[in-house]
């Protein structure tokens, strides 16, 4: 029998066992906490930027990170700063002095970009991450900050509204004020602040843009088994109802730094496991003749930045894996970054491999591999998995879609975004009528000239906690707004200025020994100022006058409007791009399966040779070889359309070809998407007769 001497170190050896973060727990409650004026807990570029604002104000600054890897997405595979459709005169302070620092890197070693960052044109800025997270390590420690990775929360200490310590997975640390500056508001839920998660319904706010969006063609392809149950990547088979809301968000992804250089190239992995029965959805899709992959741009160093594709139906994005991302603890996340990292391993295997897919997109992928002279120790892989959307804290202002687009002046601005409102995929849906549709896109809200969003104002008091949940925290990742607002806000260039006015007013929160919410805002105004902030709306040129839409009975010759033609297939009507035709134009969702047709039927006045024109909105995304069939009696061809090509200069039509046509007998022009590479539009066919010598 054994002594009671010995049962009580055999009871707390088997506690020990059970719960080994018992001892840990002690340990670090045993010890004193590190102290600092402020504490920042998330290392994204917003964490970041707060950290180096607030140490050069003079405050002694703690940057604690829960993962090994420090800047977030700056430094973790986003490669091109979205700042090219932004208002850039107004996107100043750290951001644009990080870009100068990393224009000047290159230059350093000889090398000159193909952008200036002194040029606020529309130019796109890009870099290769290791001269990021060099740049980034550069000003940290410049500034004075204190970094410490792997400092996973488990816990806060808070007396009535003011937090006093973190306790964290590696010690305890204390502050007189706190910045969350992670993409999920870990801190911010953890201190019992209120918050959300998701998308809000179209009457919650007034928002239009809210709720479920269906701006993408319906595929038409069964997306169910034969046994009738929902194939591998659907996520549903009802989405809800339109007008609602609900908790999912924006799909995440990794942004992949890729190169073709046989120098350079490390193979991608090969997945741990590959079940080619898990992209039947996708194998149905390109048999429509759909295309799937990613976007990509050019970096410095001959590489490439792989991003989910928006206006794709299949791409990096693994639609509804994200969803509980912010809610899980770390085991929980590893396992939803495990998830994504193998889907992006299959799709890539899928790619290059699948003989459903063309060869020459076989190809095109199979070139591609990881960067061996990137993030070599996590085997080349991008560490940090694009987190475009989590939890929003429900402060004393929310940001919403009538403050971007109706509202922009605010009283207390700490920021100009520009961004456009623009969110990725929320589900897939599976249609028991048949078909399956992506649902939550929101394609880019923005002018049409110059290229850019709307310019706006964020509130101070957006990333402000309502006064009787907490007073000293600082919230400008997951600050308060809907989902709508998030999906403007969310870029780097945003969040690395709202980290910088978070970082400064928390150095003078503590200096002042007083509230974040009684904090003077002309006092704050004054100090961004000088920081080299933006705070004036800018005076952006006006969009060119035009008329919408044009009265076709106003135009010469025989004009066909869309409205007049028998549409089969899908094709989605839209009015974005103008002037156009009539009431608008419609166009095929870029499905390229030749599943969608539209044909005029008509007669002609007389007999003859007729001009052949068509009216179009020209962009890069357009269909190159867009096909026209023309049938008068026993006369037919066949012509074909690169809607890449701008229309003449003050001109409606461009012309395509001269065509014969009988009298007296139905001519029918048909237009399609039999094999085209972007998307096909239709707005209107304009017929002029030749006059015969």
């Amino acid at each position: 029998m054994l002594k009671p001497d010995r049962l009580i170190p055999l009871f707390l050896t088997s506690l020990l066992l059970l719960f080994p973060n018992l001892l840990q727990a002690e340990q670090a409650d045993a010890r004193q906490p590190s102290r600092a004026d402020v504490i920042v807990y998330g290392a994204t570029p917003g964490g970041f930027c707060a950290a180096i604002a607030a140490a050069r104000e003079g405050a002694e600054v703690i940057l604690l990170e829960p993962t090994d890897h420090i800047g977030g997405l700056n430094t973790g595979g986003l490669s091109f700063s979205d700042s090219n459709q932004t208002v850039r005169s107004t996107v100043m302070g750290l951001f644009d002095e990080w870009h100068t620092r990393i224009e000047k890197d290159y230059a350093d070693r000889g090398i000159t970009l193909p952008y200036k960052v002194s040029v606020k044109d529309q130019s796109k800025w890009t870099y290769e991450p290791h001269v990021a997270m060099r740049v980034t390590r550069q000003m940290l420690d410049e500034a004075g900050v204190k970094v410490l990775p792997e400092q996973r929360l488990q816990s806060v200490k808070k007396e009535v509204t003011q937090i006093k310590e973190l306790v964290t997975s590696r010690g305890r640390f204390a502050a007189q004020v706190f910045v969350d500056g992670t993409y999920e508001g870990d801190l911010l839920a953890a201190a019992g602040v209120s918050w959300t998660i998701g998308r809000e319904g179209k009457a919650e706010y007034g928002e239009s843009l809210a709720g479920k969006r269906y701006p993408k063609g319906r595929m038409k392809i069964n997306g169910f088994d034969d046994q009738g149950q929902p194939l591998p990547l659907i996520t549903t088979t009802d989405a809800g109802p339109e007008d609602e809301g609900d908790s999912r968000v924006m799909v995440y992804s990794f942004r992949l730094c890729l190169t073709d250089d046989p120098d350079n190239r490390v193979p991608f992995p090969r997945p741990k496991h590959y079940d080619p029965a898990r992209f039947e959805v996708v194998r149905r899709y390109v048999k429509s003749g759909g295309r799937v992959g990613w976007d990509m741009y050019p970096l410095p160093g001959g590489k490439l930045d792989g991003n989910n594709s928006i206006g794709g139906q299949f791409s990096l994005g693994l639609v509804g894996a994200c969803n509980g991302w912010s809610e899980a603890d770390a085991a929980g996340r590893a396992a939803i970054w495990e998830e994504h990292k193998q889907y992006t391993l299959e799709f890539y295997h899928f790619l290059t491999t699948d003989p459903v897919v063309p060869e020459k997109i076989r190809q095109q992928y199979a070139r591609l591999g990881l960067c061996k002279d990137e993030f070599a120790e996590y085997g080349h892989f991008s560490p940090a998995l694009y987190v475009r959307e989590g939890r929003r804290m429900r402060g004393m202002f929310v940001l919403s879609q009538k403050d971007i687009l109706d509202q922009p002046q605010k009283e207390d601005p700490i920021v100009i975004s520009s961004f456009p409102i623009d969110s990725h995929d929320c589900q897939r849906v599976a249609l028991k009528g048949g078909g399956v549709i992506n649902e939550g896109t929101i394609f880019p809200v923005r002018r049409a000239y110059p290229k850019q969003g709307y310019a706006y104002h964020v509130p101070y008091r957006s990333i402000l906690p309502k006064p009787d949940e907490c007073t000293n925290l600082l919230v400008p990742v997951a600050l308060s707004c809907t989902h709508v607002g998030i999906s403007s806000i969310r870029v780097e260039p945003t969040w690395m200025i709202l980290g910088q006015s978070a970082g400064i007013a928390a150095a003078m929160t503590a200096s002042q020994n007083t509230t974040v919410q009684k904090l003077p805002y002309p006092e704050l105004r004054e100090r961004l100022l000088k920081r080299g902030q933006v705070l004036e709306l800018p005076e952006v040129p006006p969009e060119p006058k035009t008329v919408s839409g044009i009265d076709p009975k106003t135009l010469p010759g025989v004009v066909l409007d869309d409205g007049a033609a028998e549409l089969k297939g899908s094709w989605s009507r839209s009015t974005n791009f103008k002037p156009y035709i009539g009431k608008g134009y419609v166009h095929d969702g870029k499905q390229g399966n030749g599943t969608a047709s539209a044909t005029f039927r008509f007669k002609v006045p007389r007999a003859g040779r007729y001009q052949l024109l068509m009216a179009y909105s020209a962009h890069p995304t357009r269909a190159k070889q867009v096909p026209v069939t023309v049938s008068s009696g026993t006369e037919r061809a066949t012509l074909t359309v690169d809607q890449t090509r701008p229309l003449p200069a003050g001109k409606r039509f461009r012309e395509i070809g001269t065509v014969r046509l009988q009298g007296d007998t139905e001519t029918t022009i048909t237009v399609s998407n039999d094999q085209t590479d972007g998307f096909v539009i239709l707005d209107a066919i304009q017929l002029l007769p030749i006059a015969e010598k």
